[in-house]
C-alpha cells in the first residue's frame, strides 16, 4: 500500500509528463505535468484515444500503429523513444521526445509514454544555428575586409604621410577656432560693457550725441553676437540633419531687389551694392529660405572684406534650366595657399586680421547650396577681390 501512495506521488509531481494507455489507444491516466503541457484538465483526456494529443498525420495513423505492433510484433517506438510533435488544446504544437514502455499487469498489456518537453531546446538550437550562420556570415565578410585591407596595405602606407599632414591641419584649424571663439566673443562684449558705462557718465551730462554714438556700438555689437550665435545654430542644424530643402517657384528679380535693398542698409561709407538680373525668365524652383540665407552671408563677407568707396556686383542669371547667382567683390581677397581650406568649418584666411568673423558662412553656404542640388565657384587673388557662384540645374 505504502508502494503505491509512493509510486503515485513520484509520478503526480514527475516534471515530465507520464501518460498511460491500453491497447485501444484509450488514455487511462494522465499525470499534472502532461495536462499543463496539453492544456487539458483530466476529465477531457482519460476514456478518450491517445491520437487527439497528435497532430497530423500521426493522428490518423496511431491506431495503425497499435494494430500493426499487435500482429507483427514490430516496435515503431516502444523501447526506442523518438522525437514527435504533440497537439495541444489550443491547436498549436510543440516538440516533444516521447519514450514509451509495455507492462503486463493483471492479464492486461499497458502502454506508458513519457513525455519530455522540447520547446526550450529546440528554440536554442535555432538561436544557436542563427548565430552560427550570422558567425559564418561575419566570418566571410571579415575575411573579405582582411583580403582587401591586405591589398591596400602599401597605398595606406603611402597616405600615412598625407594623413599626419591632414592632422596637423585640423589641429591648426581647431586652435584657430578656439582663438577666434575667444576673441570674437570678447570683443564685442567688451565694446557693450565699454559702452554702457560711458552711457552712464553722459547720462549725468545730459549730452545726448556721445550716447547715441555709444547706444550704437552696443547694438552693432549684439548684432555681431547674434550673427555668430546664428552661426553656431545653422552649423548645429546641418550637422544634426535637420535642415529640410522646400523648394518653391520664387521671382529672382523680387528677391535680389529685396536682399540689395535690405544689404544696403550695412553697407560702410560709399558701398553699393549693384544688382542685376539676365534672362528672360525671372522664375526659378528652389528654396527661397535657403537661397536667401546664403546670397546674404555671400554679401555680408563682401561687405565686411571690402574697404568704402567700393561696389558690391550682386548678379542672378537664369538660363534654360539653370541659374547662376554670382557675388563678386574688390576686398582684400583670399591668399593661394589659404584657399583649400576655405569651406572648412572655423577656418579663416591669415589677412582677415581684426575683421570680425567665425569662419563658419562659407561652409554653411557650401552645404546649403549642395542640399538644394547646386555646386559652389569661386575666385579670388590677395587685394584683387572676389568672386563666388552658386550654380543650379532644375
Amino acid at each position: 500500500m505504502e508502494t503505491a501512495k509512493l509510486l503515485e506521488a513520484i509520478i503526480e509531481n514527475a516534471i515530465d509528463g507520464i501518460i498511460t494507455i491500453d491497447n485501444h489507444g484509450n488514455v487511462e491516466s494522465i499525470n499534472p505535468a502532461a495536462l499543463e503541457l496539453f492544456g487539458y484538465d483530466a476529465e477531457e483526456v482519460i476514456g478518450n484515444n491517445i491520437s487527439m494529443l497528435m497532430p497530423e498525420p500521426d493522428r490518423s495513423n496511431h491506431d495503425r500503429y497499435i494494430s500493426n505492433y499487435e500482429e507483427t510484433g514490430h516496435k515503431r517506438i516502444i523501447g526506442i523513444g523518438r522525437e514527435v510533435r504533440g497537439l495541444k488544446k489550443d491547436g498549436t504544437t510543440f516538440p516533444f521526445r516521447l519514450a514509451v514502455s509495455e507492462v503486463f499487469y493483471k492479464d492486461r498489456k499497458i502502454f506508458t509514454g513519457f513525455v519530455h518537453d522540447l520547446t526550450k531546446e529546440k528554440k536554442a538550437e535555432i538561436e544557436l544555428k542563427k548565430h552560427t550562420q550570422e558567425l559564418e556570415w561575419n566570418v566571410r565578410e571579415r575575411t573579405k575586409d582582411l583580403i582587401k585591407l591586405v591589398s591596400e596595405l602599401e597605398k595606406a602606407k603611402a597616405d600615412v604621410s598625407v594623413s599626419l599632414e591632414k592632422e596637423k591641419e585640423l589641429n591648426q584649424l581647431k586652435s584657430r577656432f578656439v582663438s577666434m571663439a575667444s576673441h570674437e566673443f570678447r570683443t564685442p562684449l567688451s565694446s557693450v560693457q565699454l559702452s554702457a558705462s560711458l552711457i552712464d557718465r553722459y547720462v549725468e551730462k545730459s549730452e545726448y550725441a556721445p550716447i547715441e554714438k555709444h547706444t550704437n556700438r552696443i547694438k552693432n555689437s549684439v548684432q555681431l553676437l547674434n550673427t555668430i550665435l546664428n552661426d553656431f545654430l545653422n552649423l548645429e542644424k546641418l550637422e544634426a540633419g535637420v535642415v529640410v530643402v522646400n523648394k518653391s517657384d520664387v521671382n529672382m528679380v523680387q528677391l535680389g531687389e529685396e536682399i540689395a535693398e535690405e544689404m544696403q542698409m550695412i553697407c560702410k561709407k560709399n558701398q553699393h551694392i549693384i544688382y542685376q538680373h539676365t534672362g528672360e525668365e525671372a522664375n526659378f524652383f528652389i528654396d527661397p529660405n535657403l537661397l536667401k540665407n546664403s546670397i546674404i552671408n555671400l554679401i555680408s563677407n563682401a561687405i565686411k572684406y571690402s574697404g568704402e568707396d567700393t561696389f558690391i556686383e550682386f548678379n542672378t542669371e537664369i538660363g534654360k534650366d539653370s541659374l547662376v547667382v554670382t557675388v563678386k567683390d574688390n576686398g582684400i581677397g583670399i591668399p593661394l595657399e589659404d584657399q583649400v581650406n576655405l569651406f572648412e568649418p572655423f577656418f579663416r584666411a591669415n589677412n582677415t586680421g581684426n575683421i570680425p568673423g567665425t569662419g563658419l558662412g562659407l561652409n554653411i553656404v557650401k552645404r546649403y547650396v549642395e542640399l538644394m542640388g547646386g555646386k559652389m565657384e569661386y575666385w579670388s587673388a590677395v587685394n584683387e577681390g572676389a568672386i563666388f557662384k552658386m550654380n543650379f540645374i532644375q
